[in-house]
């Protein structure tokens, strides 16, 4: 348990100080196969996510701030194993107070003591202390809270308390090789608990690798939220179409379209690094690579790669603050700074107006995001058909078990019979 509690700790403190967690574990060595990684991922996301808590409660726990950040982190981390595991409070003390030589002097080894055990006597009151405090309350940056609360004042408590629940394992059946039926019974004979959910999808009662999941190499389903599966349906692509993936990596969309419908398929994204992730699941999917045509260019400048050829359908799933998914990239939380925000709305505003003429009359835009701010979603929609007299809005028919606010997805809580990311999508057709 110490070393990952170190690995984990150090990983925290660097997506504090700006970097990626999936960066920072690969940086402390954490991303090696084997027991020991499933459980340093299990500290350090759980960690930020209920960072906000947990850091509060490291103020309100000692008598002047912790010098040390690294120290700081390790402490959030033992905080959250008190507070969110079943792990014994002797043995996660006993193991941060080891840890904590090996992350900082050995001196400090007494302060983590003296913390750790002052909250197993006081936890409730110390609990208590720190409930007032919004970014305890709810574990999220004050000006994301603010802007959640303003955007969705219906809806802000449940969008910030799902921001903090563990996602679940969601997979989306392929149909051009299997049933969902027959998967399930896959499943069922390996003794690997799962259910159906939504149209396409199963949800695995116990998340774990795909390499324990029968049929991912034959390429029988993906890893797709429910929320996610949406789109394709959504989007309505017909057999014969011209279907263009505006920001397509890593493809999960693109396939699902792929799996629905014939169609030619433009596979654009402006990474060429991530555009290979498109073509592996192309690939392991069995898709026709005939009719996915991958591409690398920027959406915002169709002169670049176009080739004059109109589109019947096009999916532009922007780039966005991801605010709706933080549940499984709780990193971004602390990632993300009030001003980033207006930056992805310029890209989203440039998005919309290349895409716009590429789309024949008639065809369909379906506008998405994985955000629940409304200056991504809502906004950047009534701008755009304000701006154009011939995108007219088409009604968006959901199944009655997904939780919504127009198109706004909301992220769900446990329990949910459609356990959902919190996507938004606008649906535009061109007069």
């Amino acid at each position: 348990m110490k070393r990952s509690q170190q690995q984990a700790a150090l990983a925290v403190r660097r997506v504090l100080d700006g970097q990626t967690l999936s960066l920072a574990l690969e940086a402390v060595g954490a991303n090696r196969a084997g027991p020991a990684r499933a459980f340093v991922h299990e500290l350090a996301y759980g960690t930020l996510r209920h960072y906000g808590t947990l850091d509060a409660e490291i103020r309100a726990l000692a008598t002047k701030p912790i010098p040390d950040t690294k120290l700081a982190a390790l402490v959030a981390v033992a905080l959250y194993q008190l507070q969110h595991t079943a792990a014994p409070a002797f043995a996660v003390v006993d193991q941060a107070v080891a840890a904590a030589a090996g992350i900082a002097r050995p001196a400090a080894k007494g302060l983590v003591n003296a913390l750790l055990r002052r909250f197993v006597r006081e936890r409730d009151n110390v609990v208590a202390r720190v409930i007032d405090d919004p970014v305890a309350r709810w574990s999220h940056p004050r000006w994301w809270i603010d802007r959640v609360r303003d955007d969705r004042p219906l809806d802000w408590q449940q969008i910030l308390a799902a921001g903090n629940e563990r996602p679940p394992l969601a997979l989306r059946v392929n149909v051009r090789r299997t049933t969902r039926a027959a998967l399930l019974e896959r499943f069922a004979q390996h003794a690997i608990a799962a259910s159906a959910a939504g149209a396409f999808g199963i949800v695995v009662d116990e998340p774990r690798p795909v390499s324990e999941l029968p049929g991912f190499v034959e390429g029988d389903w993906s890893v797709q939220d429910l929320g996610a599966q949406l789109a394709a349906p959504l989007l309505d692509a017909r057999d014969g179409m011209r279907v263009l993936d505006a920001c397509a990596a890593p493809g999960g969309k693109t396939t699902h379209v792929a799996e629905l419908a014939d169609v030619t398929l433009t596979a654009l994204d402006s990474d060429a690094s991530r555009l290979q992730r498109v073509r592996d699941n192309v690939a392991r999917l069995k898709l026709d690579p005939g009719r996915v045509r991958v591409v690398e260019g920027d959406a915002r400048a169709p002169d670049r790669w176009w080739n004059g050829e109109r589109f019947d359908r096009i999916l532009a799933d922007v780039p966005c603050t991801a605010s709706g998914v933080v549940r499984r990239h709780p990193d971004g939380k602390w990632l993300r700074r009030a001003s980033d925000v207006a930056s992805f709305v310029e890209q989203q505003r440039a998005i919309l107006e290349a895409c716009w003429p590429l789309l024949a009359s008639g065809g369909r835009l379906l506008y998405a995001t994985c955000s629940v701010f409304r200056d991504e979603n809502e906004a950047r929609v009534d701008e755009f058909v304000a701006r154009h007299a011939d995108a007219l809005r088409e009604p968006l028919t959901l199944p009655d078990v997904v939780a919504h606010s127009g198109g706004q997805l909301l992220p769900s809580l446990p329990g949910a019979v459609h356990n959902q990311d919190g996507f938004f999508y606008s649906l535009l057709r061109k007069a």
